[in-house]
C-alpha cells in the first residue's frame, strides 16, 4: 500500500528529479545491438575523447550518437552552465523501441517477415570531481 496522498507522493519522487544534463533520441532506425557497439566504446569517456572516437568510427550509428552526444554537451552549456571541458558520459544506453514489420515476397508465393528494429538511445552527462 502507499504511503500518504497520491499528491504528496507525486511531490516526493518528482523532487528526486536527475538534475545532469542529458539527451534523449527516440525510435532511431538502429537496432539496440549495434548501437551498443558504439555506446560501449565512449562509455566513461570525457566528451572531447568520445566526441573523436565518433568521428573516426564507421559504423552508421556513430554518427547518430554523435550528433546526440553535441546535443547533450549544448544541454549542459545552456541550461546548467557548465563547462564542457570538464564533462564525460557518465551513463548512456539503447532500450528496445517498437518494430516496424515488412514482408519480403519468396518463391512459390511464400513471403518473409523482416524486422526494422529501432531504438531509443539516452546519453548522459556529468561533470568531473
Amino acid at each position: 500500500m502507499a504511503k500518504g496522498h497520491r499528491s504528496k507522493i507525486k511531490r516526493e519522487r518528482n523532487a528526486q528529479k536527475d538534475t545532469r544534463p542529458s539527451a534523449k533520441l527516440s525510435y532511431a532506425r538502429i537496432p539496440v545491438q549495434k548501437a551498443c557497439f558504439v555506446l560501449d566504446a565512449i562509455r566513461g569517456k570525457d566528451v572531447e575523447t568520445a566526441l573523436a572516437i565518433l568521428e573516426y568510427n564507421p559504423r552508421y550509428a556513430s554518427g547518430v550518437i554523435r550528433k546526440l552526444l553535441q546535443s547533450a554537451i549544448a544541454n549542459a552549456e545552456n541550461n546548467n552552465g557548465m563547462n564542457p571541458e570538464n564533462l564525460y558520459i557518465a551513463e548512456c544506453y539503447a532500450n528496445v523501441g517498437p518494430t516496424m514489420k515488412r514482408i519480403r515476397p519468396r518463391a512459390q508465393g511464400r513471403a518473409y517477415r523482416i524486422l526494422k528494429r529501432t531504438s531509443h538511445i539516452t546519453v548522459v552527462l556529468d561533470e568531473k570531481k
